[in-house]
């Protein structure tokens, strides 16, 4: 009776320390932010996290990462389905360049090159200025529910890391949705052009 007592007890601990460890490969959404400027809304966040040693080794061995980063704007109506007023999507390539000893982040055309690994994640860290919701779209100025969310794209790897990804978790890092509620959301005014005659 003993022993299988013993045995359950190790059981539990194997699991919780495994969940633990789990839990710490994640992605934190420490902070999210969303104001009006006259282009629109833009987003700024803040995410925790550290690469598992096995991604660490995996872009220093030249193998580009892609995080994306996933945003959604939402109105909750009582009467029907919620609305989705927008869906936005952010592509971040984290890579290694062997020539110039290098770290690369890169979006869109856009591109920073880092001296060391951590320069370049402090960056990849934080989304600013985000534009997630252009003027153009109309808000009704009522209260809406934003959520955003980061991941390692795994479908991006090349197919043997693919497969190793099906399997195991020391590829994966993700984070659960952030969900927070933004009240009487309205867009900025458009900015006014003078129309004076030049002199």
């Amino acid at each position: 009776m003993r022993r299988i007592a013993f045995f359950t007890r190790l059981l539990l601990l194997a699991a919780t320390l495994a969940a633990f460890s789990a839990r710490a490969e994640d992605i934190e959404v420490r902070e999210a932010t969303l104001r009006a400027t006259e282009d629109g809304l833009v987003l700024d966040c803040d995410f925790a996290f550290e690469l598992t040693p096995r991604l660490a080794d995996v872009v220093a061995n030249g193998v580009p990462l892609y995080f994306r980063v996933d945003f959604e704007l939402t109105r909750r109506r009582w009467y029907w389905w919620d609305e989705t007023t927008a869906t936005r999507r952010l592509q971040l390539r984290l890579s290694y360049h062997a020539l110039s000893r290098q770290y690369r982040l890169s979006t869109g055309l856009l591109q920073q090159n880092f001296a060391t690994l951590e320069e370049a994640l402090n960056v990849l860290r934080r989304v600013r200025n985000w534009l997630v919701v252009d003027r153009s779209v109309s808000l009704s100025g009522g209260d809406y529910e934003a959520a955003v969310r980061m991941r390692h794209d795994t479908s991006l790897l090349p197919k043997p890391f693919q497969l190793s990804a099906l399997t195991g978790r020391d590829l994966h890092l993700e984070s659960p949705w952030r969900r927070f509620t933004v009240r009487n959301l309205v867009q900025a005014p458009a900015p006014v052009e003078s129309r004076e005659p030049q002199r």
